[in-house]
């Protein structure tokens, strides 16, 4: 951690970036000072458009078109950052500076094995001989933890995880072991037993090569975990910066307090649907996927295995566990979007399993799904309003009837009468959100399916749209199937939980006696590696 006589690795003073004319606001980052030490973790923290990921690639020099440093001055080891020589600004990047960006897949290339993308770096910054270059890729792969480094030196982005992806762009951006390692949100779309991994090798990388490390997150549970100090932005400011412990336990600006006050807690609160009305009952789903691992060869998947639920009127059933543990699948499969190789979904007694044409039609009607992204959910070319009454007009209703529902539920979900005319792209994340629940219940479905709905939004986003989500649910009436793989979420809004991995079901119980009596240890490791458990979060909610 850096004391006061050492020398930062990263220095920014009164640094202004401008934004182009006409935007809600003059500058992305307005007048921000900040510093980080050699073996330090600098945690920003702060809500979408805060100004977070435009200082990080201010530093590094990537500003998009149209932003431009106004004002300040960013010292990189003692000297200032070169940001006018394109050229000294490359030897910088990689060799001494690297940033990991938050989607891997994304940063890869997807056509090009992962090995050599890797040894293009080392290649690119001076080391001639091939084999020398073969042998410090390997190195990096296993100082990551992938297994099997021969192996994944010659495999492609598309054939890994999502987490071992994540680890090949950390070995990229380690390479060279440079002094200044920037992470932009790196464990936001991972699952949470994964999540914890990446965050303990970059503690781990920190600690023994002593690097200064700029973590941009949204997360005060990953804070909890990494964090040496925290700087807290809004709208381009920093408006609290101290010790980590200080800022989790005694935040003094109201703002830091209400994004704290923000985070779920894992202590669930008490079940209140009528428990009576069953709506819907699986059982006996099982899927298996045939995939092609060679020329001639078909490998068998096992997606869902034999899995039973019920869904009752008012209550809410969460379905958690890691990347690939069948859980969106299991949802395909009750919304009749997936042919199961066997089981039975039962809606209202009738058998839908079987249901085609008119008959699937219907059942379309009365399960409805939120989807993750609600960015890809929507249309771009389509008005809200248009795509809100669109379920309604799809089922028979006439098109003004449809756009008065549409109306009313837009309206509902807090988007006010003169939005409705606007297109996905002029709203924030939380706010596509509503709109895509509120084109799910305008139909009036007994059945919806969330899945992992809030994992790409911002902690008081986040508990807005989860408290948006009872409140529909208390007025509706319907069933909801919770899918996400955040604990903390699982526990503010569900009733009973179902764990899955490797498409079983390991365990079922109601959501108080889970948390506090884990009976599986596959339930018991999900907890455990849950961030910032300990914290012991100033304000959190239940």
């Amino acid at each position: 951690m850096m004391d006061g006589t050492a020398r930062p690795i990263l220095e920014i003073r009164s640094l202004t970036v401008s934004l182009p004319a006409g935007g809600e606001r003059a500058h992305a980052v307005n007048g921000i000072s900040l510093a980080v030490g050699a073996g330090e973790t600098l945690c920003i923290v702060g809500e979408s458009g805060s100004g977070k990921s435009i200082t990080a690639q201010a530093v590094m020099g990537l500003l998009p078109p149209g932003l431009a440093v106004e004002q300040g001055a960013i010292h990189f080891e003692g000297a200032p950052l070169p940001s006018d020589d394109p050229d000294a600004m490359r030897r910088l990047r990689g060799a001494r500076m690297a940033m990991i960006f938050q989607e891997p897949r994304a940063t890869l290339d997807p056509v090009q094995r992962v090995g050599r993308q890797i040894d293009e770096i080392l290649e690119v910054h001076g080391i001639r001989d091939r084999a020398d270059r073969r042998n410090r890729v390997l190195e990096l792969l296993a100082a990551v933890k992938l297994p099997e480094p021969r192996r994944l030196y010659r495999a492609y982005p598309h054939q890994l995880s999502g987490g071992q992806c994540q680890r090949i762009v950390i070995a990229m951006a380690l390479a060279l072991e440079p002094a200044l390692l920037i992470a932009d949100e790196p464990s936001t779309a991972l699952d949470v037993t994964t999540q914890a991994e990446i965050l303990a090798l970059i503690d781990e990388l920190k600690t023994t090569r002593n690097t200064a490390v700029l973590f941009i997150t949204h997360d005060f549970g990953v804070v909890a975990d990494i964090a040496d100090r925290i700087a807290v932005m809004r709208d381009g400011e920093i408006v609290e910066t101290g010790p980590r412990d200080q800022i989790l336990s005694r935040p003094s600006h109201p703002y830091t307090q209400s994004l704290i006050a923000a985070v779920p807690s894992e202590t669930p609160g008490d079940s209140d649907g009528d428990g009576t009305d069953t709506v819907l009952e699986a059982d006996g789903v099982s899927l298996t996927y045939r995939v092609r691992s060679g020329l001639f060869q078909l490998r068998q998947v096992a997606a869902v295995r034999d899995v039973a639920l019920t869904l009752r009127r008012g209550h809410t059933l969460g379905v958690v566990g890691e990347s690939g543990s069948g859980k969106s699948t299991l949802a395909r499969c009750l919304l009749q979007l997936e042919e199961m190789d066997a089981g039975r979904v039962v809606l209202h007694g009738e058998d839908i399993a079987a249901a085609t044409g008119a008959g699937l039609k219907a059942v379309r009607k009365r399960m409805q799904v939120v989807l993750q992204d609600p960015y890809t959910a929507l249309d771009p070319r389509q008005r809200i309003l248009d795509a809100v009454a669109e379920g309604p007009v799809i089922h028979g209703e006439s098109r003004a009837d449809a756009r008065e529902k549409a109306r009313a539920l837009l309206s509902l979900v807090g988007l006010p009468p003169q939005v409705h005319d606007r297109y996905p792209h002029e709203f924030s994340g939380g706010q596509r959100q509503r709109v895509c629940i509120a084109r799910a219940l305008v139909v009036g479905p007994e059945v919806l399916i969330a899945d992992e709905p809030v994992s790409a939004l911002d902690v008081s986003i986040q508990a807005q749209i989860l408290a948006l989500f009872e409140e529909l649910q208390q007025r509706f009436g319907f069933a909801l199937l919770f899918i996400t793989h955040d604990l903390r979420v699982a526990a503010s809004i569900c009733d009973d939980i179902m764990v899955m991995r490797d498409g079983r079901v390991v365990e079922q119980r109601p959501a108080t006696e889970l948390f506090a009596d884990p009976r599986d240890a596959y339930t018991r490791a999900l907890l455990a590696a849950s961030p910032g458990r300990d914290a012991g979060f100033a304000g959190a909610v239940g």
